[in-house]
């Protein structure tokens, strides 16, 4: 099979898959998905109110237009101008978001928060760890949070040791093709993660 023919059957199949199977895949929390969120992130780290941790994996285009390069390098794409393109916090804007109830210090909360790193900007959905804390509390806040942290690092990693097509440069002229293709991973990856789940309760 030539290169070419190779590369419209992955576009192909990477569109089936996400027709047929990202509605289920990819959606966004609803209610019920929420409070699972917030209940496993409250027992494993212990971080109430925590709706996850806010990263990026770069994915290095390496058929990148040479008109366009200067957009896409690691410095002029950094987490913050991704963040400012991402479609994340746009239902929280909108007042759609769910409403999270918790209680830090005896103060009460409506709103669940991500972990980020010190490189995000002030907002109060984001929890950044402290630089250099001398306080015991701090430290172990630091501690907990780094921690924490790590995991989504560690599902990035996993996410590119399954599917090498993201381990390397990615090969594809079009930008809709590189999204289809991550979407697609990641749909794949769910899926095996839903049937180890079913396969551990039998």
């Amino acid at each position: 099979m030539g290169e070419r023919t190779a590369l419209n059957c992955l576009i192909i199949f990477c569109q089936c898959v996400i027709d047929v199977f990202g509605a289920r895949y990819l959606k966004r929390p609803n209610e019920a998905d929420t409070q699972r969120l917030l209940q496993m992130h409250e027992e494993k780290h212990d971080f109430p109110g925590m709706l996850g941790i806010h990263d990026c994996m770069h994915w290095e285009w390496g058929n990148c237009p040479v008109a366009w390069k200067g957009q896409y390098t690691r410095w002029s794409r950094s987490d913050i101008n991704v963040l400012n393109e991402s479609p994340l916090f746009n239902v929280v804007l909108q007042g759609n978001a769910s409403n999270v109830h918790f209680t830090v210090n005896e103060t009460s909360y409506t709103k669940g928060y991500y972990l980020t790193d010190g490189i995000y900007p002030e907002w109060a959905a984001f929890v950044k760890s402290f630089t250099c804390p001398e306080d015991p509390n701090k430290k172990k806040f630091k501690e907990r949070q780094e921690s924490a942290r790590k995991d989504i690092e560690r599902a990035f990693g996993v996410l590119q040791a399954c599917w090498a097509i993201v381990r390397g440069p990615a090969r594809s002229y079009y930008r809709n093709d590189l999204r289809n293709i991550m979407y697609t991973c990641i749909i794949l990856h769910n899926m095996i993660i839903e049937d180890e789940e079913v396969e551990s309760i039998n």
